[in-house]
């Protein structure tokens, strides 16, 4: 490409098309589009709730690194007629794993200082880290993405490993297909189809009531950002092609509008919880990532200008340290100060991790990274060799001190992951109290059977209410009509929504309510508790129904359920209320946590429990948002005095029920009349 040319590139002036610009060096505006696309990954993680699809910006970073990389190869090829596959993967080392390791060696030992349950599974997350395969261990190992309740020091390294994967396949792939099909229309054709292929098996594959991560973490179901950035690599390569039509030109200034747009509707208003993130929403996203950066291909427009601008430029030379970085920030500064969503102490805990990934981000690029890609791995060695002996006397403490502080980061880091617990201490309680729980309630259900279905209550848990409003006969029915309980309108004259006593109460939930064991056996002896960890509000339907067959639901009722994935479908609890019936007093306790979905699951639970007069919200986000000292190191689950103030919340819900009703007086549970 003539100076001339990329004069133009750079500065304006006479038409430059698509072709003479993947084929110059710099292309600019690229900055730019990494700048988008790690703003938008740092809003999710650091406030979900303003940007709830945020997560597509690394289906940004997949389309560039596309389109990128295939780029540099068609260089070298048109160059040298081949591609030197040692030295582009000895260019992608440079460029990938000096940060890559220091940020292992840093986070590991800090984070194990500071909270020692971040050390869980951190093997396995540094094994991933390492060997590019971050992804496929931690599918095979069943982690969740979605999940807070148990976060991983490294779980944004899926993404690396995804591409690290691509950059040592795709370069063997392409020798070949290029050498078999040459017209770039062709290649194109095909990497578009691969990616079609992709998107259909992650819509197909995805279960709307299961968690997603299979198919956002496999590499297979996850792969039509890159072969996007492919196709539109291909397609600038075309001389006579889409991008050198008068139509594309006059569009140009146009299509960023469309892609922003697009990209941040997905953004805005698809968050991880909906299926339709993964049937068409990142699909979407990805094409949107692609419309812009096809824009910048050209003569420059306002778009260009505004990517080339030089904050947009210093965060996107530095967006792969500041990915590297910012969840590990999170992570352990949200350990070392717990603070409560939506508060003024986690804004200012969030606006600390970002000055602590901007800073250590820009001192990594600037002494680590840009040294090591200019000088390579000796070069850079050899220069801070050449410092500790002597040679450069201002710089030969500094280096010294890097050396001796790199030896002691690599030792902690040794020992952390040698040492590191098997499971949370919170893991390990429910466990424990999972299994305590599972010996009770056998106990239970078989003095109920043993006596006939009687479960310490004379309320509506003797009418064999079933989900459905199916009617049931139960021994322990005493002037049974064989009226469907849940049909009527509302609770009958006789029923008791006074405070309930623990041979009076029934609750199901999840690992909140196993967590918090103790204080509720304590305040309600010979209560009867059906929890798991990790169970849903489909599981929760299923124990419902089991316990109303064996007649072993009581007068009183709690329900707690979502705290790992909200709730999905509305239409499991309310079968669920339904099936409980209008003569029972149930306390469905809304949701607390880290997930964005978290609010929007709680005005779901409201609405649900409006206009049913015998249910109540006990609203534990409130009271944990009060007390986010209260919690264990998730920030999810009560600790022990978490599980007084957890107790305390169903308690008061009780009670406010009560006074709807006119029988309580106010005096600790007492019952009126």
């Amino acid at each position: 490409m003539s100076a001339g040319d990329r004069q133009a590139v750079t500065e304006g002036g006479t038409e430059v098309t698509a072709r003479q610009v993947v084929r110059a060096g710099r292309m600019p505006g690229l900055d730019g589009i990494r700048a988008l696309a790690i703003i938008a990954v740092l809003v999710f993680h650091m406030f979900p709730g303003l940007l709830p699809g945020g997560f597509v910006g690394v289906d940004l970073f997949f389309v560039l690194s596309g389109f990128l990389i295939t780029t540099l190869l068609l260089r070298e090829i048109a160059k040298r007629g081949r591609i030197d596959l040692p030295a582009f993967w000895k260019r992608r080392a440079r460029r990938l794993l000096p940060a890559l390791f220091l940020v292992v060696i840093v986070s590991v030992p800090i984070a194990a200082i500071v909270e020692r349950d971040l050390m869980v599974n951190i093997g396995r997350q540094v094994l991933g880290a390492l060997t590019f395969t971050s992804n496929w261990l931690e599918i095979a190992a069943g982690s969740s993405y979605a999940d807070q309740t148990a976060p991983q020091l490294f779980v944004n390294f899926w993404s690396l490993a995804v591409e690290e994967q691509f950059y040592l396949l795709w370069p063997l792939i392409a020798i070949v297909v290029i050498r078999l099909l040459r017209a770039p229309r062709a290649l194109a054709a095909l990497t578009m189809a691969i990616a079609l292929v992709s998107a259909v098996l992650m819509a197909v594959l995805v279960d709307p009531g299961a968690d997603p991560t299979r198919v956002y973490y496999g590499t297979d179901t996850h792969l039509f950002g890159l072969m996007f950035g492919i196709c539109l690599a291909f397609l600038a390569q075309d001389s006579r092609g889409v991008l050198t039509t008068s139509g594309w030109r006059a569009a140009r200034s146009v299509v960023p509008v469309v892609g922003l747009v697009g990209l941040f509707a997905v953004a805005r208003f698809v968050p991880f919880e909906s299926v339709w993130t993964f049937r068409g929403g990142l699909f979407a996203a990805s094409l949107a990532g692609t419309f812009l950066i096809a824009s910048l291909l050209g003569s420059p427009t306002w778009f260009t200008k505004v990517m080339e601008l030089g904050p947009m430029k210093w965060v996107g030379e530095r967006s792969y340290g500041i990915y590297l970085w910012h969840w590990p920030a999170i992570v352990i500064l949200d350990a070392l100060v717990p603070t409560a969503p939506e508060t003024g102490a986690r804004v200012a805990i969030r606006f600390a991790a970002v000055v602590v990934t901007l800073g250590v981000s820009a001192a990594s690029y600037a002494w680590l990274e840009e040294p090591v890609r200019r000088l390579g791995f000796r070069g850079a060695l050899a220069a801070l060799g050449g410092a500790i002996r002597g040679f450069r006397p201002s710089a030969a403490l500094p280096a010294r001190l890097a050396t001796v502080l790199a030896v002691v980061l690599v030792g902690g880091t040794s020992v952390a992951v040698a040492t590191a617990p098997e499971m949370t201490e919170t893991a390990a309680q429910i466990a424990e109290n999972e299994r305590q729980l599972a010996e009770q309630r056998e106990q239970q259900l078989q003095d109920a059977r043993e006596n006939g279905g009687e479960t310490g209550s004379d309320g509506p848990g003797d009418q064999g209410a079933q989900p459905g409003g199916e009617e049931t006969t139960t021994d322990g029915a005493d002037g049974d009509t064989g009226e469907d309980p849940t049909s009527g309108d509302g609770p009958t004259s006789e029923a008791d929504f006074s405070p309930p006593t623990g041979d009076e109460l029934t609750i199901f939930g999840d690992s909140l309510v196993v967590t918090s064991m103790d204080a509720l056996e304590y305040y309600y002896p010979g209560v009867m508790i059906s929890a798991l960890s990790n169970d849903q509000w489909p599981a929760g339907e299923a124990a419902v129904e089991a316990a109303l067959s064996a007649g072993a639901v009581r007068r009183a009722v709690v329900l707690h359920y979502g705290t790992n994935g909200g709730v999905p479908d509305p239409s499991i609890p309310e079968r669920i209320l339904d099936a409980l019936g209008p003569d029972r007093a149930v306390v469905v306790v809304n949701l607390y946590g880290q997930s964005s979905w978290v609010p929007a699951a709680n005005d779901e639970l409201a609405q649900i429990v409006e206009g049913r007069d015998n249910v109540i919200i006990a609203d534990w986000n409130a009271t944990a948002s009060e007390n986010p000292g209260a919690l264990q190191a998730d920030n999810v689950h009560p600790d022990i005095d978490g599980a007084h103030e957890y107790t305390h919340t169903i308690t008061r819900a009780f009670e406010q029920l009560a006074e709807r009703y006119g029988q309580y007086d106010g005096t600790n549970g007492e019952a009126v009349g």
